[in-house]
């Protein structure tokens, strides 16, 4: 029998699953490029065309161009080809057993099919996941750690957003570990007009590694739990009813939405490429780590300019430290929000606090707390409604009759008016003969 604790998950979680559901949403079907797709033949021989992780098609040139990789990655030198090489298929089944996981990593035609893609047409993209994999992979595998999660699961992020802490997908979906606004409340990251917690590697990561956890309690399977984690829980349980109960992802793979699909197979391919990647002559970008950093609580509501002019420093370093800050300014009156600084400029912030908040305070928080409203009162003059008024081509103004009806109605008035006349001279001479 299903303890309480578990039915009060499932009803949060299948709440959740309409907005999880939105991050797989996609463009028409003639709409979507050919190489954002993966065909695979099926045993019948017959065509099925899978989605490709929306992360991977990113432009690399606009991953190259973030300031972590502009500033902390170079191109690797390992004097290896430029060249894929080509294995028999039972080397690749025979190097996923060997790698040390708790999650099965299976191999078969549509697992084959992303390899292929991960080491030709997207080595550029591998090489830079690898050199930014130094960034980000300690902060994964310490929040998986706290919850008991399978540490290969620090691969997700790869096909979740290309490791690009500021990606945003087409539905909505933001940060390393692409939340969806909903999922992400639900897991106590902060959502409003200046501050997006999504964006925040550290917070995001301990948010997800909660639903990977809480998702493994509904479903005890890694694989289904990472595909509800991109369609949501409540489409892997019908996909499960559908097969006829069947708990395996591979048998209720015909019954999930086309991206989901691809997702188990995507993300064990790129647990094959990040393992083995210098076996396909692929080249990782070479990372010199940032100088160290800590965080100093903001208690006053600060621009990140004011902070750089004052402390002297790279204002692109802090957007790329505190990306969750989503127009440079950091909301501290309102609650105290973490600011995260290299580690020789903590002091230099605490001591120069105040001389921050004062630089051109007016000109970069315009935001005004006190405003007085104009109480000067114009005067108008109205005329008198019942004024006649003369209006264009000398016509008679709006309260006559003779423009509210025409012509014709005029000439009725004359008539009328001529006619009450006469009436009335018959009446006084009628009373000038009675007398």
């Amino acid at each position: 029998m299903i303890s309480k604790k578990i039915l009060m998950l499932l009803a949060i979680l299948f709440g959740m699953s309409i907005t999880v559901q939105a991050q797989i949403e996609t463009e028409p079907e003639d709409e979507v490029d050919e190489e954002d797709e993966i065909v695979v033949i099926d045993q019948s021989g017959n065509e099925e065309i899978i989605e490709f992780p929306e992360a991977m098609t990113y432009d690399l040139d606009s991953l190259l161009n973030e300031y972590m990789a502009k500033t902390y990655l170079t191109s690797g030198d390992c004097n290896m080809r430029n060249e894929n090489p080509h294995y028999p298929e039972e080397v690749y089944i025979e190097r996923l057993s060997r790698m040390p996981t708790v999650m099965e990593m299976a191999h078969n035609n549509v697992v084959q099919q992303f390899i292929d893609r991960y080491a030709s047409r997207l080595r550029g993209t591998i090489a830079y996941c690898l050199g930014a994999g130094n960034f980000y992979m300690p902060i994964f595998e310490e929040a998986l750690e706290t919850y008991q999660i399978p540490l290969e699961l620090k691969y997700l992020p790869v096909i979740e957003s290309a490791l690009n802490p500021k990606a945003v997908s087409r539905v909505g979906a933001a940060g390393l570990w692409q939340f969806m606004p909903a999922t992400g409340r639900q897991y106590n990251l902060q959502m409003n007009s200046l501050v997006d917690e999504r964006r925040d590697p550290i917070k995001a990561s301990y948010a997800a590694a909660h639903l990977l956890s809480d998702l493994y309690k509904v479903f005890g399977d890694w694989n289904l739990v990472i595909a509800a984690y991109n369609c949501g829980p409540g489409n892997v349980s019908k996909a499960i009813q559908r097969s006829g109960g069947s708990k395996d992802y591979w048998q209720i793979y015909p019954y999930l939405p086309r991206e989901t699909r691809g997702y188990v197979p995507a993300f064990i391919a790129a647990n094959y490429m990040m393992t083995y990647y210098s076996l396909h002559n692929i080249c990782p970008m070479s990372s010199r780590l940032p100088a160290q950093t800590d965080t100093v609580m903001v208690t006053k509501k600060i621009h990140l300019e004011q902070i750089a002019k004052v402390l002297n420093v790279d204002i692109e370093m802090l957007r790329a430290l505190n990306p969750m800050y989503r127009h440079d300014i950091i909301p501290g009156n309102t609650e105290p929000y973490a600011l995260r600084l290299p580690l020789s400029d903590v002091n230099r912030y605490i001591e120069n606090e105040d001389a921050i908040c004062n630089y051109k305070a007016n000109e970069l928080l315009t935001n005004r707390t006190i405003v007085e409203v104009n109480d000067y009162t114009p005067t108008y003059y109205h005329k008198s409604k019942r004024s006649y008024k003369k209006g264009r081509k000398g016509r008679i103004g709006r309260h006559s009759k003779a423009r509210r009806g025409g012509k014709k109605a005029a000439t009725r008035g004359k008539a009328r008016a001529s006619k009450g006349k006469n009436k009335a001279k018959g009446r006084k001479s009628s009373r000038r003969r009675r007398r």
